[in-house]
């Protein structure tokens, strides 16, 4: 049976069955999509009690209930992660299941469980960053929130805020930064900023009292001080928004939200141009807890250490001594994996050119690393399907910025890795039989090497 955005709402218990293959996932997601550009929309005219009551619907929309769980247990690279409870839904039938006990829910009366902590060693060392797993109905829960509260406060947000946003990304921040330091810009010196252990320290208590008027906020309180288990053992959360849960993020979001003033940005707004930065003012730009303020003199930028101390007393938070420093724009800084800097010429003239920063290079070639080391022995296929996702993201990342030299660096360096490679898996053949044996021509044309890998069985 198929089913619209319109039956879905009216499913009731006398209905058959839904079968989770039979569902017109185009129909739901346009639903719910339409329901939070109105959510949107009625926030911006400042029609408050349509917005409550716009949310309300969402949160009872078994639409929002199916699309929450298709998202927490089929697209989310965390779904065969369960929480403290060992439940995972994988199967349709599974998830079909999941639909019937929820679809009646009432969210007042939802019993929230503490999550599952776990480590994960940090990108940038080796010390373990702490994950919390709520159980499988918590998350589908929080993904039915967001959709109500994400859309009201995608209204309020700052513009140079980028971080864990619908349909904005570091390239986009990163593009921000451009465009505040080109080379004819007078913004020279960069307050670089990180919040210390930011998820693990925000203030409950600033949290709920920004969203006091949504229809839903003692359930988030309930989420936030659940607790968590190790080793199973129960702890308390007095202050932090548990990395792991589908709605932390956007909590976050909403407890950083007010940087901009506190540093006394100005905008402008002209018929031309509409609202935009005053030239006079400072610049930043957010991406989650990094941060960096642009300043036009180093006294200026040195000041934001006082400007931002209420802001960061409101919230609980710290600054990180290692991470936060001035520098000027000709020495560069790092920020989201890249490396701004501007250059002079023999001409005195300065040009701003962004490159992937060498811990990011580092990374990268450390992940590429691992993946042979991981495949010795193993044959050219494995390596093949674990490897080309990890250079394709590679690229698609740099290739927006200046990166042709690191490229044809980290190629060759995949180059010298693959002939060990080949080498160990086949240490009795010339190099000949090798290169005839794996390395091909693009068949598509696409590709003018003839040095490519390639499964010979394929």
């Amino acid at each position: 049976m198929l089913y619209t955005n319109s039956q879905l709402n009216t499913v009731s218990a006398v209905s058959p069955r839904i079968v989770w293959k039979s569902i017109q996932w185009k129909e739901v997601i346009e639903y719910v999509k339409k329901l939070r550009q109105r959510i949107f929309r009625a926030e911006q005219l400042g029609q408050h009690r349509k917005v409550r009551k716009l949310q309300r619907l969402m949160m009872r929309s078994r639409a929002n209930l199916l699309l929450s769980i298709r998202k927490v247990t089929q697209l989310n690279t965390g779904k065969r992660t369960a929480g403290v409870d060992g439940y995972k839904a994988l199967t349709p039938t599974e998830r079909e299941n999941l639909f019937e006990k929820m679809k009646d829910y009432n969210l007042k009366s939802v019993k929230v469980k503490p999550v599952r902590r776990t480590y994960i060693e940090k990108k940038s060392s080796k010390k373990l960053r702490p994950l919390g797993i709520p159980v499988i109905k918590d998350r589908i829960y929080q993904n039915i929130v967001k959709n109500a509260l994400e859309p009201q406060w995608e209204a309020k947000f700052e513009p140079n805020s980028y971080g864990f946003r619908p349909k904005r990304n570091a390239h986009d921040a990163i593009g921000n930064l451009y465009t505040k330091l080109h080379s004819k810009g007078n913004r020279k010196w960069i307050f670089e900023g990180d919040f210390e252990g930011c998820f693990d320290n925000i203030s409950h208590s600033h949290i709920t009292e920004k969203i006091m008027n949504f229809p839903e906020n003692r359930l988030i309180k309930k989420w936030l001080e659940a607790g968590y288990i190790d080793n199973n053992v129960f702890h308390e959360t007095e202050r932090g928004t548990p990395q792991g849960g589908v709605i932390s993020p956007l909590l976050a979001n909403i407890a950083l939200h007010g940087i901009e003033k506190e540093i006394g940005l100005v905008y402008r707004w002209t018929k031309r141009d509409g609202k935009h930065l005053d030239r006079k003012s400072v610049g930043i730009v957010r991406y989650a807890d990094d941060f960096v303020i642009l300043c036009f003199t180093q006294e200026q930028a040195e000041s934001m250490y006082e400007k931002m101390e209420k802001y960061l007393n409101d919230r609980g938070l710290k600054l990180s001594r290692d991470k936060t420093k001035v520098t000027h724009i000709e020495d560069g800084f790092d920020f989201l994996g890249f490396n701004l800097r501007q250059y002079r010429n023999k001409d005195n003239r300065v040009k701003l050119l962004i490159k992937p920063s060498k811990d990011s290079v580092k990374k990268a070639r450390k992940t590429i690393k691992e993946v042979f080391e991981r495949k010795t022995g193993r044959p050219v296929k494995e390596l093949i399907y674990e490897l080309n996702p990890i250079i394709r993201g590679i690229g698609y990342y740099w290739n927006k910025v200046v990166s042709a030299k690191i490229m044809n660096s980290i190629d060759h360096y995949t180059w010298i890795l693959t002939r060990k490679f080949l080498n160990r898996l086949h240490a009795n053949k010339n190099s000949t039989w090798k290169k005839e044996r794996y390395f091909k021509s693009d068949h598509n044309g696409i590709s003018r090497n003839k040095w490519i890998l390639t499964d010979p069985d394929d």
